[in-house]
């Protein structure tokens, strides 16, 4: 994970997101839930609005990351800190839609029914 830096104040949850070697904090985790206390922390440290990036990658070295994962650092994972302790997690990976299941067509088929009726 890497800090992102908010850097238009007209948007105020907007932060860019900086590769690994030039973010003001990064982190090394084995576990997605271990963001949390360290995100909480990064809060602590720079204020209570901070947007952690993060993504999976394999690194056996924070500091020294590989020129590889600096150059094809994307975001996966933005977690934004918000008032009252909150993060909200925006995921940016492409997901397969998933198949509708029979509620959603069936809600689907009620609201094409409903139109045609109000329209003959």
């Amino acid at each position: 994970m890497t800090l992102g830096e908010r850097t238009d104040p007209d948007t105020p949850a907007y932060a860019e997101c900086p590769p690994p070697g030039q973010a003001r904090a990064a982190a090394l985790v084995d576990d997605f839930g271990q963001l949390f206390p360290i995100l909480r922390n990064l809060r602590r440290q720079f204020g209570h609005a901070v947007t952690g990036w993060a993504a999976h990658v394999e690194v056996d070295d924070v500091e020294h990351p590989s020129r590889q994962v600096c150059e094809d650092w994307g975001p996966e994972v933005r977690l934004d800190t918000v008032p009252g302790g909150y993060v909200v997690v925006s995921d940016y990976r492409d997901h397969e839609p998933s198949a509708p299941n029979t509620l959603q067509r069936q809600a689907r088929r009620l609201a094409l029914d409903a139109g045609t009726a109000a329209h003959p």
